[in-house]
């Protein structure tokens, strides 16, 4: 699909991007709940066109700094373009979701936030990264001698959940929150909508869960499907949180971020999630995938990590312990070609893949982090 043809698609969400959701409510939302009203109706098959904002939803701007990061208010994380109604879908369906087309806007941000981020123990300071999209390239004066490709997609796309589901997934976040997890419970600070059952009761967009939400899931680019259970009348699908490239592990917390224009179409497979039981979502590609930017295999450097911790304990069959020792060690290579730490956990979160490795030779599984040499340039 070609910019051109875009303006040949007849059922579209338009927002105006100079504004926050809360100043167009009737656009998004950035909670999941099934009180949601659906913007609109789609037939299978109809190409649908969603402009989306970013995941900050335009608080951080191309003029912004560090000093803004105090004033983001981190309730309206996400939001997201739909509910939209897909005509057909019940309970028990599965929705098959095809992504035609992501087109990113040309400014994007990467950020370091203090208290999120796999390496939030180390990295208290805030960091910001502006990103210039031209073509298929993002570059930064923050980052200089890089130049990322672009493998653009959706971080945010999901379901409705059911009035059962809000309920049990909200008590057992609340029970992980008890045993010492970081978990964001509901609150109707920044919640859009602003009022009723959906602000207070609404789901939290930042985990993933059996709806579908923040994947960050790179390889759900232009020509993927995504397969998500149905769970209540229409599916009321939204999307949200364009990323413009990301490495596997989003460490830092956020990828290259940026407002998209993403188009979908939607087959809807009946009563398929519930005679195969199928409760998380799916994908496919027809490609094994590779970043569509690069013609040619890509050279890389990567690092190894094992679960022995920094004290020299063995924490046995560790995969978390293994992979922040496999990032360390990247973050140590990076340095070594002359960047800060900080640049080199952002340029881990958007260029860095993290692999498992081997998960049976105990006790030391192995965690692999690839960077990609190509993104220095020569």
């Amino acid at each position: 699909m070609t910019t051109t043809s875009l303006s040949s698609i007849s059922q579209s969400i338009t927002i105006d991007r100079t504004k926050h959701l809360n100043e167009e409510p009737h656009t998004g939302h950035n909670r999941w709940h099934p009180d949601l009203q659906p913007i609109l109706e789609v037939d299978e098959g109809e190409p649908l066109l969603l402009q989306t904002r970013d995941s900050l939803d335009g608080y951080l701007n191309a003029s912004s700094t560090v000093a803004d990061f105090a004033t983001l208010p981190l309730g309206a994380v996400h939001p997201l373009t739909g509910p939209v109604f897909v005509k057909g879908a019940q309970p028990g369906d599965l929705l098959e979701v095809e992504f035609l087309e992501i087109l990113p806007q040309p400014w994007a941000f990467s950020a370091i936030v203090p208290g999120l981020g796999f390496l939030r123990d180390l990295f208290a300071e805030p960091y910001l990264v502006h990103w210039d999209i031209v073509g298929d390239w993002a570059t930064s004066p923050q980052l200089p001698g890089v130049h990322i490709p672009g493998a653009p997609f959706m971080g945010v796309s999901g379901v409705a959940p059911s009035l059962a589901q809000v309920a049990a997934w909200t008590a057992r976040e609340a029970e992980a929150a008890n045993r010492g997890a970081l978990v964001l419970p509901p609150t109707p600070d920044g919640a859009v909508p602003a009022v009723g059952a959906a602000a207070t009761d609404g789901l939290r967009t930042n985990p993933p869960r059996e709806n579908g939400g923040n994947f960050d899931v790179k390889q759900l680019t232009r020509g993927s499907k995504l397969f998500l259970p149905v769970s209540v009348e229409g599916a009321l699908f939204s999307t949200g949180d364009g990323h413009f490239a990301q490495g596997d592990g989003e460490v830092c917390v956020t990828a290259v971020e940026m407002g998209a224009t993403c188009v979908v179409r939607f087959a809807v497979h009946h009563g398929e999630a519930a005679r195969l039981n199928i409760r998380w979502p799916r994908f496919a590609l027809s490609d094994y995938f590779t970043d569509p930017r690069w013609g040619t295999p890509r050279r890389f450097i990567a690092t190894m990590g094992m679960p022995v911790d920094d004290r020299g304990v063995n924490r046995a069959e560790d995969l978390t312990v293994a992979c922040r020792q496999a990032l360390l060690n990247m973050l140590d290579v990076i340095q070594e070609r002359g960047f800060t730490r900080e640049q080199a956990y952002v340029l881990a979160s958007v260029a860095v893949d993290l692999r498992i490795s081997n998960v049976v030779d105990v006790p030391n599984y192995v965690v692999s982090a690839l960077l990609p040499e190509d993104i220095f340039e020569t």
